[in-house]
């Protein structure tokens, strides 16, 4: 089978994913105008009991912290921010659509999502360690929740291919996303740009997942998102969270990361019980946001 013939069938798997619903498809365009308020926000939720549920059991649970149980919807948009309750539904509406893959392994979708976690915690942690304000910390959080998408039609398409990818990896010490070239012709960043195009996720947030593990291609467009994220997933290796076939630290990339960004690697490891604390508090956000 030609690399074509597998991309041919892999955009037809992810064609076949469910579309954002009407609902999702309206809140980003309304976070996404300017001058939108919360109301405008609320309006639109409050019409979908279900996206109402999943945003008030999320913003009650501990993984935001808030104190107070809040039942307004309309508070809740105000006390989080327009943009982080855009995350939040899209996260939401994404993770969803995996969440009860039957045709990957419960152990590999379980390392999957730990791994996931992990980048995004550690991302967050990052840009708030910067000063990034709580709705930049929550997309943070988001792409590194969202970076590794592309692993998941790849692993449910072709299972065979993508251990002997692993088995590269093992025998050879070849960079996973390098032998997913190999054995397919692709890399997961490349299907990541597929799902994410069909998820209508914004620029910036497509340009991490699609660069994450080459962030000085040509191609890429710099930005901090971008080099936080691809830090972080470096880093996640050091903090113990690399998935199967995934666990090669390409430490030239983290110097030459270290250099873009204000923070280093003893920043991060010095942060792992918070990484640690946050990644709990995070098991949270993915129990609600796939529905368990």
């Amino acid at each position: 089978m030609t690399p074509e013939v597998r991309l041919k069938r892999l955009h037809s798997y992810i064609s076949r994913m469910p579309s954002l619903s009407t609902t999702v498809t309206k809140v980003l365009e309304i976070c996404n105008n300017p001058v939108s308020s919360p109301n405008d926000l609320n309006r639109v939720i409050s019409l979908d009991p279900v996206l109402t549920g999943q945003v008030l059991r999320l913003i009650n649970s501990a993984y935001y912290g808030i104190p107070n149980r809040v039942t307004s919807l309309t508070r809740a948009i105000i006390m989080l921010g327009i943009n982080t309750v855009k995350n939040l539904v899209l996260a939401t509406s994404v993770l969803a659509t995996f969440a009860r893959n039957r045709s990957i392994g419960r152990a590999r979708m379980d390392a999957f999502w730990e791994h996931s976690l992990c980048v995004g915690t550690t991302s967050k942690l990052m840009a708030r360690m910067c000063k990034a304000s709580p709705s930049e910390q929550e997309e943070y959080f988001v792409a590194g929740l969202l970076h590794d998408l592309g692993k998941l039609p790849m692993m449910a398409c072709f299972g065979e291919l993508y251990n002997q990818a692993i088995q590269r990896f093992h025998e050879d010490g070849v960079l996973l996303f390098l032998a997913e070239r190999e054995q397919m012709g692709f890399d997961h960043c490349n299907i990541g740009m597929l799902i994410g195009t069909r998820w209508k996720l914004s620029k910036r947030m497509l340009n991490a997942i699609v660069h994450h593990h080459e962030p000085f291609a040509e191609a890429s467009e710099p930005d901090n998102l971008l080099f936080f994220l691809s830090f972080a997933n470096q880093m996640a290796h050091h903090l113990n969270a690399a998935q199967e076939g995934d666990g090669l630290v390409d430490e030239r990339l983290l110097r030459s990361l270290a250099e873009h960004i204000p923070v280093e690697a003893s920043d991060v490891l010095a942060m792992k019980p918070q990484i640690d604390e946050e990644i709990e508090k995070a098991r949270i956000f993915l129990k609600h946001t796939a529905g368990e």
